[in-house]
């Protein structure tokens, strides 16, 4: 068997459509389907089992056997509200969570994969995979770095991989559910599909209108990844493109799929002030070092790819 915790939600479910895709069908998915429109995620996938986060937690942490033999744990499940500032909140969700799951892991001698993030790394300007440059600047990003730093503490004597990936922005079909913190690609689409212009933020933190820059990264891509690292060198990786590309190239991108409309500025937030990441870009010299050579998708490509899959073609 193979879980996956947070199998609904986005990056989870298009992992067990690809496990699906490589033979797998017995796999166990943890979630909370409060929201239950993640369920539509899983309309075309083939599970063995669902279980609710809770139950979930309630018994690996009784040290019960979810099944005679599990071949990896895909830990993708998080409170991911890069917005939410209930920090009690986010640390039992992602931190406290996150550490059961790892004790379950590395006493049985399974595989984890998790998802950390770059976010991590705050507005800093340097994305290397060090303490050197880990700043987070919200409580999303505390809980996740503090996570990663326990992994680090913990992994003397751990016979089995322990991999943690820290996401950049990463689209692509399967994150409707997730509203306002769904990926720009997403929202840009539907401000397509009810108007003619894409909004962007004017400029800040010194950059032009719309020349912020992130490391955007289609789902895919992540995916592979993940498959990837289940027997790859411990250790935690970027998982980026390593190149930033600006929101304005996000947006000529879609608006080059849709073959009209415009862009159109909108001042920056006030709430969003120091707490806004300006610029991301992905160091992969650690993940190229552990052995992962496939090449990502670009902007260009990677929306086109995304926007294909959820368009339906116009009529005649």
């Amino acid at each position: 068997m193979i879980i996956v915790t947070g199998g609904a939600g986005f990056i989870g479910s298009n992992l067990v459509r690809a496990l699906n895709r490589a033979g797998h069908s017995d796999i166990l998915v943890v979630d909370d389907l409060r929201d239950a429109h993640k369920v539509l995620n899983l309309s075309d996938c083939r599970i063995d089992e669902y279980v609710d986060m809770h139950e979930f937690l309630a018994r690996i942490t009784a040290g019960q056997s979810l099944a005679p033999k599990v071949e990896a744990i895909y830990h993708q499940g998080a409170c991911t509200d890069t917005t939410e500032w209930n920090g009690l909140l986010m640390m039992r969700q992602n931190h406290e969570y996150s550490k059961q799951v790892f004790a379950y892991a590395t006493e049985r001698g399974i595989p984890l994969v998790y998802a950390s993030s770059a976010s991590v790394y705050g507005a800093g300007r340097e994305f290397r995979v060090s303490e050197d440059c880990e700043r987070p600047i919200n409580v999303y990003a505390f809980s996740k770095l503090m996570f990663d730093r326990f992994v680090r503490r913990s992994m003397s004597g751990v016979r089995s991989p322990v991999v943690g990936l820290r996401y950049f922005n990463v689209y692509g079909p399967g994150e409707v559910h997730k509203g306002r913190m769904a990926s720009v690609i997403h929202h840009f689409n539907e401000q397509l599909k009810a108007g003619d212009a894409i909004a962007l933020f004017a400029g800040s933190d010194g950059y032009a209108d719309g020349e912020q820059r992130r490391d955007f990264i289609h789902v895919d891509d992540v995916v592979a990844v993940n498959l990837w690292a289940a027997t790859a060198k411990s250790g935690i990786y970027n998982l980026g493109t390593g190149r930033a590309r600006s929101f304005n190239d996000v947006a000529r991108a879609v608006l080059a799929f849709h073959g009209r409309g415009r862009i159109r500025y909108v001042p920056f937030p006030d709430h969003l002030r120091g707490s806004y990441q300006s610029f991301t870009e992905a160091d992969l010299t650690g993940l190229r070092a552990a052995g992962y050579g496939a090449d990502f998708l670009d902007i260009e490509a990677g929306v086109q790819r995304y926007l294909a899959a959820i368009n339906p073609p116009a009529a005649g």
